[in-house]
């Protein structure tokens, strides 16, 4: 197949840029002009003010200033989930990427957040986006995988970019169910929901959020000790990979919860690649069939 001229002049301003980058180390004038250029990134801002809530996110490239600028139309299902919480509330968020959602719901709601992330590469942007946000006391950063079992095992990467998505804990395939394609990886712990709770003495979340592209069945399938003590999940699933879907909907429906909405936005569902992605609510059943009037999920 032929390319076309945007794929090009992508590789030719590649080329050309990492021609500068390399010519610029040569000399100390160029490395210290380097140096700035890189940090000048990492502490360059954007604010986002979504329903009257103010955040400042750190944007050193396209990923991270695409997640800001489509902050209120990406996953307008998210967000409103989140300003159904209770306030004060306990929050897992599984798969924090660089924290938009975590900063929302403690900014928005005042919510204790737990951001688990293993990405080294995601989280210097989730603490300077904790930081900048003024959350030190109300998002913690897990800096672990969750997984079905305690062990020491690979996270497996498809970009080295930050604020990029889509690596694996354990496992060689992607969001898709599909073999993914790994462009680096490195050995960490991965631990269970439980073990979160006895062994590093987090709190039983009332809400959990659930993003990590794939393996979310597995994780599910160790915390149903967990996901009983939870008053609503918000989670990922893939129609497509249906083992993940299959078994997903099975450990929640054990853990009492009940599927009461399935959403993802237009954004997504012109993305050829995730338009069968679809962000799951499950809601505890007895809240779901007796709810008190004006409470919240």
């Amino acid at each position: 197949m032929k390319s076309t001229w945007k794929e090009r002049l992508k590789s030719y301003l590649k080329w050309a840029i990492d021609s500068l980058v390399i010519l610029a180390r040569r000399t100390p004038a160029g490395r210290y002009a380097y140096a700035r250029i890189v940090n000048h990134a990492m502490e360059y801002t954007q604010e986002v003010n979504h329903s009257g809530t103010k955040l400042s996110f750190s944007i050193p490239n396209a990923i991270n200033e695409y997640r800001v600028d489509s902050f209120s139309t990406k996953e307008p299902e998210t967000l409103e989930w989140i300003d159904a919480m209770q306030e004060g509330s306990i929050v897992w968020d599984i798969g924090a990427n660089v924290g938009l959602y975590s900063c929302y719901a403690a900014k928005k709601r005042g919510c204790k957040v737990f951001a688990f992330e293993p990405s080294v590469f995601n989280l210097e942007l989730l603490a300077r986006n904790i930081f900048n946000n003024g959350l030190l006391e109300l998002v913690t950063i897990v800096p672990l995988p969750l997984s079905d079992e305690l062990s020491i095992n690979t996270l497996n990467m498809t970009t080295t970019e930050w604020g990029g998505a889509l690596s694996t804990f354990g496992q060689n395939y992607g969001h898709d169910g599909q073999i993914m394609q790994r462009v680096f990886a490195f050995p960490t712990i991965g631990v269970t929901m439980m073990d979160a709770v006895e062994l590093l003495k987090i709190p039983q979340p009332d809400y959990i959020k659930m993003d990590v592209d794939g393996i979310e069945h597995l994780i599910l399938k160790e915390g149903i000790q967990v996901l009983s003590g939870t008053k609503s999940v918000l989670i990922e699933i893939n129609d497509s990979f249906s083992l993940q879907s299959e078994d997903a909907a099975m450990y929640l429906r054990n853990a009492g919860l009940s599927l009461i909405a399935k959403r993802h936005s237009q954004d997504v569902e012109e993305s050829r690649e995730f338009k069968n992605a679809f962000n799951q609510i499950w809601l505890r059943t007895e809240a779901h069939n007796n709810p008190k009037k004006g409470s919240r999920l």
